[in-house]
Order: structure tokens, then C-alpha cells, then sequence
């Protein structure tokens, strides 16, 4: 079995930054709003290139590091759906062109990279040394469930503090200049409202991070896997939020799902949490019934949700 080394680190981080240099330098060299079409294109590619990863990680590791990839890029993409849902709100609020919007995400991508990279390289530190933590994600992530299902997951972009924080040291030009995130007005240097926009991007993505990241920790703890299933899953979800930011609010018992998916990653924490000692009331949950769980109760929420806007539909006629 071959040995994970920094090489394959640095291999794997100069790849997805040619990629995304390729995305933004050739494909979306010129702003353009993201249609249908393209977006489904771009979201099939991306989750063929994880696929083959996992291939990959199959041929030269072995079968359940493959499966424990698959099944946290399953968790975090289902989580992130959530993030789209609240980035659509967030660039409504802001009135940020459609055209805009891809070179927008493409920064934003590579903020979140960074601070979920340092959070998983916290979290995999520290339950190196103190396992117990395991048990306190888990109870957090059932917490964290419930907290959803029971109030609204929302950004209010006037109580952000990342934001107020900007206002107070910046001035804000009120009208865009271009895709430019920093003008100049009269000789004075001014930040215009997609610099904020991607303010609000990185914060809420940090505030969502809490759940996955956790989430993600129940499957395994090999920081390499961790790393790479949660880029590949938001690299994902720019293509996923010009497919799905207009239908969203059509699935609605995705919230219930979601919230149901997060109660059960944490509850299989509290009971299959990796090795922890004492082992006497232990209930080892195989990784592919992990996955086959999630993707059950996603695809049946979605199912409900169709279903239900359907007979509204034949009812109003």
C-alpha cells in the first residue's frame, strides 16, 4: 500500500490549483451569467474527478479509505447544500450581477480552502492527543441537528461582524466597479460591495464549517481524506449553486433531512467512535452503511419535497 508523503500533499494542492486556474484564466476568462446547462456540465466533471480519486485512493491505498472518502464527500456535499441556499439570499441582498457571481465563488473557494485545510489540521491534532473529543463532536453535531430543525439557518448581512468590522475601517463605494473588489474614487481607495460580498461568503462558509467539518471526522480521522473529500465537495458546489440556487426553495423537507443527517453522523459518533476506550458499549457502524444511511435519507427528503410541489401545482389549477 502505498505511503502518503508531503509530495502527494503538494501534488494534489498544485493540481486543484490548476484546475481552478484553468476554470477562471480560460473557460470564465470573460464574465457571463452561468447557464443550466453549463452549470450541470461543470457539476458532472467535477464529481467525475472525484470519482476518479477515489479510484485512485482504491488502486494505490485500499477499498476503505476509498469508502471513507466517497462517504465524506457525500456528507459534505449534502451539508453544503444548506451554504447554497444561504448564498443565494446573500447575493440577492447584495444585488450582485449573475455575471459576477462564478468569479465571486472562485475567490471565495479559495478562502475556504484555506480555513478548512487550518480546521482540519486542528481537529486532527487534537483528537491525535485527546480522542475523548470525539464523543463532545458528536453530542455537538446531534445538538446541532435539532438546532436546525427548530430555528432558521440564516445570515443577516447587518449583523455579521466581519462586515461591520470593514465598514468601520473602509469606505464602501456604492456601486460596483466591475468584478474589481477595491476602487478608487477621487484619489481615495474604496471597497465596493463584492469585496463584501465575498466577506460574507468566507464568514458564512466558517459558521457552516463547524457542522461538516465534524461531520466529516465521524467516518475517519486521516487528515489526508478529510482534506481532500471536502475539496473536492466545494469545489462541487460552485457549479451546484447556479443548478440548484433557483430551485431550492422547492425542496422543502431538505431542511429536515439535513438536520436528520446531522443527528445521526453524531450519534454514530457517540457510539462507533474509532477506537475510543472502553470498547464494552461500542456499536461498530461499517462505513458503506454510513453512506447508504445519508444518501437515504437525502434522496427521500428530495422525493417528499418534489412530491409535495407537484400536488400544490395540481392544486392551484
Amino acid at each position: 500500500m502505498m505511503a502518503i508523503t508531503p509530495w502527494h500533499w503538494l501534488g494534489f494542492i498544485l493540481c486543484i490549483l490548476f484546475f481552478l486556474a484553468l476554470d477562471l484564466g480560460v473557460f470564465h476568462r470573460r464574465p457571463h451569467t452561468v447557464k443550466f446547462g453549463e452549470a450541470i456540465a461543470w457539476s458532472a466533471g467535477w464529481f467525475a474527478l472525484a470519482m476518479l480519486f477515489a479510484a485512485a485512493i482504491f488502486v494505490w491505498r485500499n477499498r476503505a479509505e476509498a469508502a471513507q472518502f466517497i462517504t465524506g464527500y457525500v456528507i459534505e456535499l449534502s451539508l453544503s447544500l444548506d451554504n447554497v441556499l444561504v448564498m443565494a439570499v446573500l447575493f440577492a441582498h447584495l444585488r450582485v450581477p449573475m455575471e459576477y457571481r462564478h468569479r465571486l465563488l472562485f475567490w471565495g473557494i479559495l478562502g475556504v480552502l484555506v480555513m478548512r485545510g487550518a480546521m482540519i489540521a486542528a481537529g486532527v491534532f487534537l483528537i491525535a492527543y485527546y480522542d475523548w473529543i470525539l464523543y463532545l463532536l458528536g453530542a455537538f453535531l446531534v445538538l446541532a441537528g435539532i438546532n436546525m430543525l427548530a430555528s432558521k439557518r440564516e445570515m443577516l448581512p447587518e449583523r455579521n461582524f466581519v462586515l461591520r468590522l470593514a465598514k468601520s475601517r473602509f469606505s464602501i463605494s456604492e456601486n460596483l466597479d466591475g468584478q474589481r473588489f477595491f476602487t478608487r474614487i477621487n484619489g481615495q481607495l474604496f471597497l465596493t460591495p463584492l469585496a463584501l460580498a465575498l466577506l460574507l461568503i468566507e464568514t458564512t462558509d466558517l459558521i457552516f464549517a463547524m457542522d461538516s467539518i465534524p461531520a466529516v471526522f465521524s467516518v475517519t480521522q486521516d487528515a489526508f481524506i478529510i482534506f481532500t473529500s471536502n475539496v473536492f465537495a466545494i469545489l462541487g458546489l460552485r457549479s451546484m449553486y447556479f443548478v440548484l440556487a433557483g430551485a431550492l426553495g422547492y425542496f422543502r423537507y431538505l431542511k429536515v433531512g439535513l438536520s436528520a443527517v446531522l443527528v445521526f453522523i453524531g450519534a454514530k459518533m457517540l457510539v462507533d467512535p474509532h477506537g475510543h476506550e472502553p470498547k464494552w458499549f461500542q456499536v461498530e457502524l461499517p462505513v458503506t452503511v454510513s453512506l447508504m444511511v445519508v444518501a437515504a435519507i437525502l434522496l427521500i427528503s428530495i422525493v417528499l419535497s418534489v412530491t409535495a410541489a407537484q400536488r400544490e401545482k395540481v392544486h392551484v389549477k
